[in-house]
Parts: C-alpha cells; sequence; structure tokens
C-alpha cells in the first residue's frame, strides 16, 4: 500500500501533471464560475512578469559568453547566417501550409462582410502601429537609449544587440576575458536557480490564465469562431508533423520524443500562452539534449526575436480569412504577394506589443486590396489562437537550435538520442 501511495505521490509531484490538472481545472472554473474566474487573471499575469524580470539578464548572459567562448568571430558570423536563413526558409514553410488549407476550408466564405458597416475604432492602435512600420523605425528600434535602458524596457533585440557587442568585445581582449566569462556563468547559474523557484508557480499561474481566457471569451466563442480555430490548430499540426517532424528526422532525432522532452515547457506555454515563460528553461534542456553551450546561447534567443512559425500561419490565413470573409477576390497572384509581403513583415514585428495584428495591417495595406477594417473581425478569436501560436513558435525554436547544432556539427547526436530515450540525464 505505501508503495503505491508513493508512486501517486511521485506521480502528482511532476510538473507537467500538475500543469495538466491546472488546465483542466481552469477551463471548468472558467465556464461554470466565470465572475470569479474573470479575477484570476493577475495570476497568469504574475508568473510571466516574474520570468520576463529574469529575461533580459539571462539572454545577455548566454549570449555574451556564448559568443566568448566560441571565441571565433567568423563561427559566430557564420552561424548567425545560417540561423536567419533557416528562419526565413521554414517561416516560408509554414506560410504556404497556412495559404493551402485556408484556401482549401475556407473558413470565411458565405460571412458577406461589408467592409464599410465595420466599426475600426477597435483596431485604430494597430493600424496606427502599422503605419509607423518601416525599416527606418525598426532599425532605430534595435538601438537602445542607455546601456541600461534595454534592460529596464526589457526589448528582447536591444538586450541582444549589447550582448552581441559585449560578446564581441569580451573575445577580444585576450586571457582577461576567463574572469569575465566565469563571473558571467556564475551570475546565469543564479539566475536560472532563481527560474526554478519561480517555475513553482506555473502551475497556479497556467489555471488563472487558463480561466481567465474561458471566462472571458467563453465556449459559446469558441464555437463560433470553430472553423478558423480548427483550421489555425490543424495547420500548426501539419506543421508540427510534417515541416519539423522532416527537419528532426534529418537531425537524427525524433520529434515525438522531443516533443516529450519539453512537455512541461510547452504546457506552461498553452496555459500561459507566452513563449518567453519558458525561454530560460528551454536553454537548459537544449544543452542537456547534446546542443553546444554556445551555440544555444546565439540560436534560442534568435528564434525568439526572429523565428515565430506559428504565428506565420496564424498571419496567412487570418488574411485569406479576411479577404474570404469580406468577398475580396484574390488571384494567385494575389495570394502569392501575401506570402511575399508575411516573409519580409513577420520578421519586423519582434518585441512589439500585438505585434501579429501590426504585421497583418501593414501587410493588408501594403497589398491595398484586402481591407484592413477586415482586423475587426479577428478581435474576439485572436486571444483564443494564442495557444496554438505559442507551442508552435516554441517547437520550432527548440527543433531550430537543434537544426542549426547539427549543421554546424555542435549536437553530440548519441547524448541527444540517450537523453531523449531517458537513458541518460545530466
Amino acid at each position: 500500500m505505501a508503495d503505491k501511495t508513493s508512486k501517486k505521490s511521485s506521480v502528482f509531484s511532476r510538473l507537467y501533471v500538475q500543469l495538466l490538472i491546472a488546465i483542466v481545472l481552469g477551463v471548468l472554473v472558467g465556464h461554470f464560475f466565470p465572475a470569479f474566474a474573470v479575477k484570476l487573471k493577475p495570476l497568469g499575469d504574475l508568473f510571466i512578469k516574474l520570468i520576463r524580470m529574469l529575461l533580459a539578464p539571462i539572454i545577455f548572459g548566454t549570449v555574451t559568453v556564448g559568443i566568448a567562448k566560441m571565441g571565433n568571430l567568423k563561427a559566430v558570423g557564420r552561424i548567425g547566417i545560417k540561423a536567419l536563413f533557416y528562419f526565413e526558409v521554414v517561416s516560408g514553410f509554414a506560410l504556404v501550409i497556412g495559404l493551402v488549407v485556408v484556401n482549401v476550408i475556407k473558413p470565411g466564405a458565405g460571412m458577406n462582410i461589408d467592409p464599410a458597416t465595420l466599426d475600426t475604432r477597435s483596431i485604430a492602435t494597430y493600424t496606427q502601429n502599422a503605419a509607423k512600420l518601416t525599416v527606418g523605425d525598426f532599425l532605430m528600434n534595435i538601438i537602445p537609449n542607455s546601456f541600461l535602458g534595454a534592460f529596464t524596457e526589457g526589448n528582447m533585440l536591444q538586450v541582444i544587440l549589447i550582448a552581441l557587442l559585449f560578446g564581441i568585445a569580451l573575445s577580444r581582449v585576450g586571457p582577461r576575458k576567463q574572469a569575465v566569462i566565469e563571473l558571467l556563468d556564475a551570475f546565469l547559474g543564479v539566475m536560472f536557480q532563481i527560474v526554478r523557484i519561480v517555475m513553482f508557480v506555473a502551475p497556479l499561474a497556467a489555471f488563472g490564465a487558463m480561466a481567465f481566457t474561458i471566462s472571458k471569451y467563453g465556449l459559446g466563442t469558441l464555437r463560433s469562431y470553430g472553423e478558423l480555430m480548427g483550421c489555425v490548430y490543424l495547420t500548426s499540426l501539419l506543421f508540427i508533423a510534417l515541416v519539423l517532424g522532416s527537419i528532426a528526422r534529418v537531425c537524427g532525432i525524433s520529434l515525438w520524443r522531443f516533443v516529450k522532452f519539453i512537455r512541461e515547457e510547452i504546457l506552461v506555454t498553452f496555459g500561459t500562452c507566452s513563449t518567453e515563460a519558458v525561454l530560460p528553461q528551454m536553454i537548459v534542456k537544449l544543452e542537456r539534449l547534446g546542443c553546444d553551450e554556445s551555440l544555444v546561447g546565439l540560436v534560442l534567443p534568435a528564434g525568439y526575436a526572429f523565428n515565430a512559425d506559428g504565428t506565420s500561419i496564424y498571419l496567412t490565413m487570418a488574411a485569406i480569412f479576411i479577404a474570404q470573409a469580406t468577398n475580396t477576390h484574390l488571384v494567385i497572384g494575389d495570394q502569392l504577394i501575401v506570402l511575399a509581403v508575411l516573409l519580409l513583415t513577420s520578421k519586423g514585428t519582434a518585441g512589439v506589443a500585438g505585434s501579429g495584428f501590426v504585421t497583418l495591417a501593414a501587410t493588408l495595406a501594403a497589398m491595398d486590396r484586402i481591407p484592413v477594417a477586415g482586423l475587426v473581425l479577428l478581435l474576439g478569436v485572436d486571444s483564443l489562437l494564442n495557444e496554438a501560436r505559442a507551442v508552435t513558435n516554441l517547437i520550432g525554436n527548440g527543433i531550430a537550435t537543434v537544426a542549426v547544432a547539427r549543421w554546424e556539427g555542435l549536437l553530440d547526436r548519441d547524448k541527444a538520442r540517450r537523453v531523449l530515450d531517458g537513458k541518460a540525464v545530466a
């Protein structure tokens, strides 16, 4: 009897089990007690704020140490170029799959919406930000007003820029760099310990965030937009299984075992709709998997800034959905223009609040074919699709780091297989 009790307690002590229970309880509380559940939003917000508080120093430390330990600046540049090339190609696949599925299922067909009747006041912020979305503004936004400003504002691109410059400078100071690297390593060790402490409240955060989402939007809203949601979730699954699965096989690992390996991070991301909430844990797990520490410190933060596969899927489907709903006829050439524009604009809003909507507004404005006012149709469902986007982004960035490591010969495949088989734990 004692043996059975200990087994049960060990199962419930696992974080992914606690997260699953929390998410299910959140859905139930949100549905049956909406007035109470809407007050639980701070639980998820507080957890994300705690993690975001740690992100800037962790990103700075991992990128800086990665460059300094690599030493060879040519290797750093080569890895950066390969990573950006990978991000663009794989995002292209995500956009194409989204385009095919939305054209086959046609979730917006039959809505017959007249754009002139739509109240666009609710999307004014997004359209105004989209109008300012120029290459010059994007480049200026990468440079912080002060060294500490990037850290206080939590702008990921600015922190990465400072870390790149600091790491390059550190690699050029000779033997003296070792003392700084050891100091940063010790500092990162402390930061990751803080992350482990914060993760104790992850189930509570997932419960609160899920309860709030269901209480605010309701299961009825899920049914109303069911077809579009089904399209996005189906496309995300297809992309993960076909594209990321193929890349994982080329790298010599099993996608299913990799997903199982990061299941806790996936559940946290699903519950909180935030990939940032698990960035520190993903760094640790990818290093444990056999990816070179210095490469992980470079590629994973860059992926968070530039590689959003789930968002790419949503953007292309949302653009065509609006066209279908407003009876805007698009020929193949028009849809290819949507793809081309999104390949550029989807990389230009990292760190911008409401970046998905801003990117979509900029894309529709650039095309001048699909009415920008149609964004109003997505306001009710946008938050309900965050889970699919966030989880796809998370898995995509994990596989991206493994792929670039394999490409560079910096992946220990034997260790990766042992870890994924559960035979070796670092």
